[in-house]
């Protein structure tokens, strides 16, 4: 009797390791192709990066104008900021200085709140889209006809998105920020009271510019990781609808990770220890 029969849980075991480390090989050089491709999509597939544009902000289909990013994201920032409103409001009334939730809008909104919100919204809406369009082409053989007809899948199907991704998140970005700062200010405002010029005072005061690019790229990074993470799962999916729909899943849960990994890392690089404000003034 071989080792392996005799020990075959030990085996499973280490092989585990060795799986694992194949796995972030096969991510690796395929973000690498993708990336490396994109230019070349985005100069010879001009009229696909356009259309995916569209899809990305307005939904398609059913789904179009009520299902789009911009829509989903729009609502969520919304949600977002007014809860953010009443709890600070709330919180900072119970020490006397409720008239400090301006602060928390800038502060928290830009730096926290919106990238993280506008990352779910991308992952749910046009990256679970692309994971599932792209399973579908997999398994009906759409992609290897695609290399029958000398057509890079590569370049067509997931350099465009991702062009056609970054190009998209900056405006959608900008709509899920102001979205924020407006739920914020008239749940603050309107519904609880509090006088606009006490808070407009606050708010301008602490909202710093340079947060505001920083956010930016925050988001501009989220947006490149889910796509690249999305559009793995979907090229490579496999069994039949079922295992498009494991793909789907697993692509949402893997972008949800990168999403809140991306807001850690960028919060420790760019501010770490320093929250780059001054309370008192």
């Amino acid at each position: 009797m071989t080792i392996a029969a005799r020990y075959p849980g030990a085996l499973r075991r280490l092989r585990r390791p060795v799986a694992s480390m194949g796995r972030i090989g096969d991510h690796t050089i395929f973000y690498v192709k993708a990336l490396t491709r994109a230019p070349f999509a985005a100069i010879h597939y001009r009229r696909e990066t356009i259309r995916l544009i569209a899809e990305i902000s307005m939904g398609a289909g059913a789904l179009a104008v009520f299902g789009g990013t911009v829509v989903i994201v729009g609502f969520l920032t919304l949600a977002t900021g007014g809860t953010l409103a009443v709890q600070g409001y709330s919180s900072l009334g119970n020490i006397g200085i409720e008239a400090l939730t301006g602060f928390l809008s800038a502060f928290i909104n830009v730096r926290i709140s919106a990238p993280v919100v506008a990352g779910i919204g991308l992952a749910a809406t046009f990256g679970a889209g692309a994971t599932a369009q792209l399973g579908a082409m997999r398994i009906n053989e759409e992609i290897d006809a695609l290399e029958s007809l000398a057509i890079e899948p590569i370049a067509y199907l997931v350099g465009t998105r991702i062009v056609a991704g970054m190009i998209a998140i900056t405006p959608l970005y900008a709509l899920a920020v102001i979205a924020s700062f407006i739920a914020s200010r008239f749940t603050t405002v309107v519904l609880l009271g509090q006088s606009a010029g006490l808070y407009d005072h606050y708010f301008s005061t602490f909202l710093n510019p340079i947060d505001l690019v920083w956010s930016f790229a925050q988001a501009m990074l989220m947006a490149l990781a889910i796509l690249l993470i999305h559009t793995y799962f979907g090229f490579f999916a496999s069994g039949g609808p079922s295992g498009v729909g494991i793909a789907v899943g697993n692509a949402v849960r893997t972008s949800l990770i990168a999403v809140v990994s991306v807001t850690l890392l960028v919060s420790l690089s760019v501010y770490g220890a320093n929250g780059n404000f001054n309370l008192s003034g």
